[in-house]
Order: structure tokens, then C-alpha cells, then sequence
């Protein structure tokens, strides 16, 4: 197993870093950028020319809410919708406030401060918003379809019976009140936790005393009460597991007066400073990091109305809050607790059932998937076409074909009954070469992918924890073959994880070619994550640190280039975020000179559109629906007289400073024609305006286009008709 690289490849790495660099520099400044009142463009984070990258991701989220708001949503998925907005707050809070709150609070940084200021304002306006939605809207069309979010007070005595027995033999043995005193420290309160703070008295005495009753999750969230009298057979009703036990709390606390509660939970920080070079071993440094993580500091912390002061107070000494992270919350405290209410069984309530479609290009030679590769490259889209009879098929044939010699993979996230990785320990077993490059610091999944390389290593695989410095976020999975006298390569390149779950909610698309120049590179590419390899001269990829952000340059001076020239040009990005500055600054550039440039990007976006001289040529789309977004494709014009035959690249990077400099990223050119003209159209479908896209606008605001009821379907509406067509023809 490789754990870390030798003292002289770290060194290598680093010089050859800093070569990229170097020949970067010189590249730039090429053409002088003006704002937009003509005075010198000075590049940077100018609030003039560049928007707040953790506003902009709050605004994706305002986006995700609307979501929940829109009522011609199914109501299960505007519920689920509203589940995924609190989700989306608490790992902003986890991953961006740390750092920045610190600063506010012991620097005292005035631009910080006014920044934070910003930013829980707009905290504060999208809970109350999605409160408003929950209690006009939500809660209401739950009831009027059969489904009762309950309060305690709204309980019959007999339901009220049930319910306290359901306490008494199932939950009271599990709590256990935490008191607070001399004898007994503050107790630890675990990250997205929801307790009850309880303040207590003698009988004979006003002296309070604070008391933590952890809410257990061992049970779900939403339990069912049994109706007094049957009603009609889709009567469901619910009553929150925290009201069962804040209103059983004295027989946690007998003979003793509860004086007030508050239900409260709190957000750590998890972005924890990381030093590489203090271990030697990756795995160890993991699993260091995960357990510092349970401590982060507290970055938020939400409590439900009516708050009592004392223990709220006592809350914020302990936990070294300021009232600027106290968040009060009305009627709900956590909104993700709703996915027990969004999972029900409903089809009238929910989206009707997509169940993704075979890709016909495979399934033309059903014998051999590497023979279907081989007449010619094949594009698949998630979830629309199928990610088991497409990738998991692809690498469980490779596992049992007796003619494959070898296969190698990198994986980032993994599901927990993977089918890939069970074929890549049947490979191995079967004494195939199987290398798998497993990233461990893969945030949230870090503790599954060591259970995983383990479990592959026992197997007999060849594992390596990605490399020091650097996150492994391509996805590549190469697959060498014999074939009469010689040796074949097929390569698959995604976009997305190697995660069956996911590849059921979020767009994606996976490219299978065997062009041996692009596989020959991808066997090189392997040599340099798992070996000694230094080759940067990649002609056809586009790596991450190594050539990529300078191609990318590249590629859109040739289109300022054209369009100077009178040939055709145009850029069309498509990308989950775009938050590098120095790209940005290359669009204004392209902008200034002529170029049309869209931009479709789902969540963060720094750039500035629209502005007239200076970026009046840049259009940014967001698409938020029914699957989360999460493909990149990158197009380029290329002077070509027919729009479809130019320059596309599809991969897993991301226009952000992370994903060029900081991660192994890989981006792939399409070769095939008829998969670029494939991708083009799905481009423009994309570009149309219907009723789940959103235009940012000058100011950082964006505009959904038009109501669901005027304009046509939406485009991954018309994605999966395209899939159910192609699929047809198939028959």
C-alpha cells in the first residue's frame, strides 16, 4: 500500500508546480481589461467586478427554497425541497463561517464584521421564509391531503395514553439526563444534534439548575400516532419525537419542578487546519482529523421559540457563542427531520417514477460491452440512462472477463453496497491487476472510504490514499485488455462519483472510448498518482495542476482570437461553480472583445454579468430542479462553420481555485462528432429558458425566467423524454 510519497517526489511535485506556474505568467496580460466606466480593470476581489463567493452560495440556496415554495411542485418534494435548504445552511455553516466568525470575533476586522453582518441577515430572511412557507403553504396542503403534522395540544387524551406508553417502555430507557454543576461537567453536544435544555428547582427552592437531554436517533424524528377512531385509509398523522419527551421530561425528573426548557441544536465547524507533513501515514492523519472534527467549535446554534433567557444564556457561555450565532427558530427546528414525511409512500404527492433507461449504444452489442466500445465512443447520461447497465456493467464485465489484465480506478465517493467495488475484489481474486486510488479526505465520506481500501486490500487490491498536497477528485476508470497479439485500453471518464445513489439524483454523463492517444495519457496520468511519473506534456487531457487552467486560458484567447478575425466563436461553460478569478477575468477579456459567452452554473458564481463595456456579452444561467445539476461540459467554437463541431470537453472539474491548483482533476475532449453534436443539443436544451432556471443579474441577484404555467417543460423534463426516444428505437 502506498501511504505517502518519498521525501524526493514531494520535492518534485512541488518544483514542478511551480514550473506550471511560472509558464503561466507568462501568458497573461495579453490585452489591457477596462471597467465598465473605462477606468483600468484592477484584478482582484473588487466588489466592482467580482460577487461574494459565500453570498453567492446563499442565493443558491434561496434558489433551493423557492423550490419548496413553488406549488406546482408535488407537495412530498416541495417538503423534500425545504429538507435540503436546511441541510444546504448547515454545511455552509460547517464548511465557510469558521474562519471568518474567528476573525470577527478576536481580530475585530471591520470589513469582517460587516461581512458577517451580511451574511446572517440573509440567514435570518431565508428562515424566515422558509417558516412562512412551511406554515401557509406546507403544513396546511399536508393536512388537506391526509397527512397531520401534529402538536401536542392537538392530542386526545387516548392518543396522548398511547404515546406516553410508547415513552415509557422505549424511549425512557434510553435517555439520560446530562445535570450541570460542580460535580459535573457541561456535557459534550455533538455536531447537528437537537437536545432539550432544561432548567430545574427544588421544591423549596429558586435556585435553578441546567440540565441536557439529548433527543435520541435511534428512533425517527416523525412518529405515527394512532388515530382515537379510524378514518379514511390515507389518514396519517405525526407527532415530533422531541414534543413525546419534552412532554414527558418530569419522569426524567421526579419530585423535582421543571421551571422551563428549550429545544436547541447546534452547527460545528469541521474545517479543521490540516498539516500533511506531520504524518507519515494517511490513514492515521484521517482518522485524527475525524475525530478533532466531533470538537470544532460551535458556529451556530438554533433554538425554538419561546426562548427562555437563563438558558439561553447559559447555552452561550458554554458553548462560547455571541448572540450573533443564535438563530431562533419558530414551530420547527429542523427541517431535515422532514425526510421521514418526504419519504412517504404517496405516488399522487411525488414525481412520477423515472426509471432510467438502457443506453442503446451499449445494449446494440449486448454480448460484449468492449466491443460496443469498439465500433465506436459511447456518451451516457444519469440519471436518465442507466448507471448499471453502463458503468457497473463496464467494470463487472472487466472483473469477469478471463481476457482482462488489468484494472484501474479512481474513486472519490462510494457507495455502501457498492456493486463496483464487489467486482473489483472478484477481479482481484481472479488475479487481475486491480490499482484503486481511494481519496480519503473526501469530505463526509472519509471513515467509509477506510472501510472500503481496507476491505480492498484484504481482497488483494492495490490501494493508494491519493497524494500529499492534493485531492484525487478525478473520475477515471481504465480497463486493459488482450486482444489477439496486442494489448487494448478502454477508458471511462465521468463527471460524477462512482455511486450508484447518486447516479439516481444527480445529472451526470460518462464518456467510453478506447482512442488510444487519450488512453495512453490516462495509463501515464495512473504512473503519476501512484508512481514517479512527472509527464506534464498531456496533449489531449487536460490535468489538474498540470495543464489545465493554462489550456482553459488558452482555449479562450483562441476564441478572442476568432471572433477578432471575423470567424465564428462562442464559449459555453457548463460547471457547478465558477469562483476563479483568474478565469473570471479571461471571460471579461473574451466579453470585451466580442465573444458570446454562456454560463451555466448551479451554485456558486463570483462573476459579474451584464455589465454594460465590461461584461454585457456574459450570460449565467442556474438550473435547479428535480435532479441536482452536477455535470461539467466545456464548449468552445473553434472558428467552426457548423456550431456542433466545435471543441468539447467534458470531467470533474469545477472553474474554482480548488479544482485547477489544488485537486487531480481530469477533463477529457469528446473526439466522436455525433457526441459532440449530442452534447451541443443537450447545451442549448439547457439554455432555454423555462420555469427551473434562474439569470443572475448584475447585482447578484437572480430572476427565475417564468412561472411553470406558461412556459414549455423544463430541461431535464426534456432530457428524459429525449432518453424514453433514443431508448424506443433501441426496441
Amino acid at each position: 500500500m502506498i501511504l505517502t510519497m518519498a521525501d524526493n517526489r514531494k520535492s518534485e511535485k512541488k518544483q514542478m508546480t511551480s514550473k506550471t506556474r511560472t509558464s503561466r505568467g507568462s501568458s497573461r496580460g495579453r490585452r489591457r481589461i477596462v471597467g465598465p466606466a473605462g477606468e483600468p480593470f484592477r484584478k482582484g476581489s473588487d466588489t466592482r467586478y467580482f460577487l461574494d463567493r459565500d453570498l453567492s452560495l446563499l442565493q443558491f440556496n434561496q434558489r433551493v427554497l423557492e423550490q419548496a415554495m413553488d406549488e406546482s411542485q408535488p407537495l412530498l418534494e416541495r417538503v423534500r425541497f425545504l429538507s435540503i435548504f436546511h441541510s444546504n445552511l448547515d454545511e455552509f455553516f460547517m464548511k465557510r463561517i469558521g474562519a471568518p466568525r474567528n476573525t470577527t470575533l478576536f481580530a475585530g476586522n471591520d470589513h469582517k464584521q460587516d461581512r458577517m453582518t451580511v451574511i446572517r441577515k440573509k440567514v435570518e430572511h431565508l428562515f424566515k421564509s422558509a417558516y412562512d412557507c412551511y406554515k401557509s403553504s406546507i403544513r396546511p396542503q399536508l393536512l388537506g391531503n391526509g397527512i397531520e403534522v401534529m402538536k401536542w395540544k392537538d392530542l386526545s387524551k387516548a392518543e396522548k395514553e398511547v404515546l406516553n406508553q410508547f415513552f415509557d417502555e422505549k424511549v425512557f430507557p434510553i435517555l439520560t439526563p446530562l445535570a450541570v454543576d460542580p460535580a459535573h461537567p457541561f456535557p459534550h453536544i455533538s455536531n447537528l444534534s437537537t437536545s432539550l435544555a432544561v432548567a430545574t428547582q427544588l421544591p423549596d427552592s429558586d435556585e435553578m439548575t441546567f440540565s441536557r437531554v439529548k433527543i435520541p436517533g435511534v428512533f425517527p424524528p416523525w412518529l405515527a400516532v394512532n388515530p382515537e377512531k379510524k378514518k379514511k385509509e390515507k389518514d396519517l398523522r405525526f407527532i415530533s419525537l422531541r414534543e413525546i419527551i419534552e412532554n414527558n421530561l418530569e419522569k426524567l425528573f421526579p419530585r423535582m419542578k421543571i421551571a422551563a426548557t428549550v429545544a436547541f441544536r447546534v452547527t460545528r465547524n469541521i474545517e479543521l487546519e490540516r498539516d500533511e507533513q506531520r504524518f507519515d501515514d494517511f490513514v492515521e492523519m484521517v482518522e485524527e482529523e475525524l475525530k478533532q472534527r466531533r470538537f470544532g467549535e460551535v458556529v451556530k446554534i438554533e433554538v425554538l421559540k419561546p426562548v427562555n433567557s437563563w438558558l439561553l444564556e447559559r447555552l452561550m457561555g458554554e458553548l462560547e457563542l455571541s448572540q450573533s450565532d443564535v438563530y431562533e427558530m419558530e414551530e420547527e427546528i429542523d427541517y431535515t427531520s422532514l425526510n421521514s414525511i418526504a419519504g412517504l409512500n404517496i405516488p399522487d404527492l411525488r414525481y412520477p417514477n423515472w426509471l432510467p433507461v438502457s443506453s442503446r449504444a451499449i445494449n446494440e452489442d449486448s454480448s460484449n460491452i468492449f466491443n460496443a466500445i469498439a465500433q465506436k465512443d459511447i456518451l451516457v447520461h444519469h440519471p436518465f440512462e442507466s448507471f448499471t447497465d453502463s458503468v457497473e456493467k463496464f467494470i463487472s464485465s472487466a472483473a469477469a472477463d478471463p481476457n482482462v489484465r488489468a484494472i484501474k480506478m479512481t474513486l472519490y465517493r462510494i457507495h455502501e453496497d457498492s456493486t463496483i467495488m464487489a467486482s473489483l475484489v472478484e477481479a482481484a481474486e481472479k488475479g487481475k491487476e486491480v490499482v484503486c486510488l481511494i481519496e480519503l479526505k473526501a469530505r463526509f465520506d472519509e471513515e467509509r472510504n477506510i472501510n472500503w481500501a481496507n476491505k480492498l486490500e484484504n481482497a488483494g487490491v492495490h490501494v493508494v490514499y491519493g497524494m500529499q498536497g492534493l485531492k484525487t477528485h478525478s473520475k477515471l476508470a481504465l480497463v486493459v485488455r488482450q486482444e489477439a497479439d496486442t494489448v487494448k485500453s478502454y477508458l471511462h471518464v465521468g463527471t460524477g462519483n462512482y455511486h450508484s445513489q447518486n447516479a439516481k439524483h444527480y445529472t451526470d454523463l460518462g464518456l467510453f472510448t478506447c482512442h488510444s492517444e487519450i488512453t495512453s495519457e490516462v495509463v501515464h496520468l495512473f504512473n503519476f498518482l501512484t508512481g514517479h511519473s512527472l509527464m506534464r506534456d498531456y496533449r489531449h487531457l487536460l490535468v489538474a495542476p498540470i495543464n489545465m487552467k493554462d489550456r482553459f486560458l488558452e482555449l479562450i484567447d483562441n476564441e478572442i482570437k476568432n471572433h477578432k478575425a471575423g470567424k465564428p466563436s462562442g464559449i459555453i461553460i457548463k460547471c457547478n461553480n465558477l469562483e476563479d478569478q483568474e478565469m473570471c477575468n479571461k471571460l471579461y477579456e473574451a466579453s470585451q472583445a466580442g465573444v458570446q459567452v454562456h454560463l451555466i452554473i448551479r451554485t456558486i458564481c463570483v462573476l459579474r454579468p451584464g455589465v454594460k463595456g465590461f461584461s454585457e456579452n456574459i450570460r449565467v444561467l442556474s438550473v435547479v430542479g428535480r435532479y441536482l445539476e452536477h455535470s461539467r461540459v466545456f464548449y468552445f467554437r473553434d472558428a467552426q462553420e457548423g456550431p456542433d463541431h466545435g471543441k468539447i470537453f467534458l470531467g470533474s472539474a469545477d472553474w474554482m481555485y480548488r479544482n485547477l491548483m489544488r485537486r487531480v482533476e481530469v477533463v477529457c475532449p469528446v473526439l466522436s462528432q455525433p457526441l459532440k453534436s449530442e452534447l451541443f443539443s443537450m447545451l442549448q436544451i439547457m439554455l432555454q429558458e423555462d420555469w427551473q432556471t434562474w439569470v443572475l443579474q448584475s447585482d447578484g441577484g437572480y430572476i427565475r425566467q417564468s412561472s411553470p404555467l406558461t412556459t414549455p417543460p423544463s430541461s431535464q423534463d426534456l432530457l428524459m423524454e429525449l432518453a424514453m426516444k433514443n431508448s424506443r428505437k433501441l426496441l
